[in-house]
């Protein structure tokens, strides 16, 4: 919770008076980035998640480097961060290639993805980062990419498999916001369709039925969502009207 101690709190409490511009929250630890775009982390750290070079717990917000950030996303095993000039950042553990570093070899502070750059960032996913670690991000050129761990086709590859490196998400470059889950994905263009795929078994790729997709797949006919959610069991999005 970032308060200087270990006391479970069931109401708000204030981590400090300074103004924040965004958060992220793991199972047992958090991130957020300051009014400055300065970012933070606190929390467990046991797979370096914290991003701090080293694997110490923090029970208060410590700063991770000197650059401005405007995204971050954080998951129970690793983090993702764009940092204020497109450029785009991982940590923590990486046995199913999830840091897309062409490699599986975990990093308890943050590594450069590429030259390229990013304009979003996806959630990371909340599976285990030994079978399910996977990694989202929108190019600024509105092409998507997924990498990691593939067990239910959640890169949207059509495929299995695992990769280490950026692979894109079909051709077109007109994504615009989603996220990826344990197992799947839910993203929306810019047209306002909504795509899906990955894991299925209990309808949340919302196909009406129980079909796992190792591809995109649109959700009904509708081009006016604007805003998507989802988890491991379930999806929610919000439409214009």
């Amino acid at each position: 919770l970032g308060d200087q101690s270990r006391v479970n709190r069931s109401s708000p409490v204030q981590i400090s008076s300074q103004s924040w511009r965004t958060v992220a929250a793991g199972i047992a630890n958090s991130a957020a980035i300051r009014y400055d775009y300065k970012f933070f982390t606190w929390g467990t750290n046991a797979q370096g998640q914290l991003g701090l070079n080293d694997v110490a717990n923090r029970s208060s917000p410590v700063q991770v480097g000197t650059s401005s950030w405007t995204q971050i996303a954080a998951s129970n095993w690793g983090s993702i961060a764009l940092r204020t000039d497109g450029a785009l950042f991982t940590w923590g553990l990486n046995g199913q290639g999830q840091l897309c570093q062409n490699d599986t070899v975990a990093r308890s502070s943050p590594v450069q993805l590429g030259t390229s750059s990013w304009s979003q960032i996806g959630l990371p996913n909340f599976g285990a980062a030994t079978t399910s670690g996977w990694m989202t991000a929108i190019r600024t050129d509105g092409a998507l990419f997924t990498w990691g761990g593939n067990s239910n086709g959640q890169l949207g590859q059509n495929n299995t498999t695992n990769y280490s490196s950026p692979v894109q998400v079909g051709t077109l470059t007109n994504w615009s916001t989603g996220q990826g889950r344990s197992y799947g994905a839910a993203f929306i263009k810019t047209d306002g369709s909504l795509w899906v795929w990955g894991y299925n078994g209990y309808g949340q790729l919302g196909q009406n039925n129980l079909t796992t997709y190792s591809s995109p797949v649109q959700v009904g006919a509708g081009t006016n969502w604007i805003s998507i959610g989802a988890e491991e069991y379930s999806t929610l999005g919000i439409t214009s009207s």
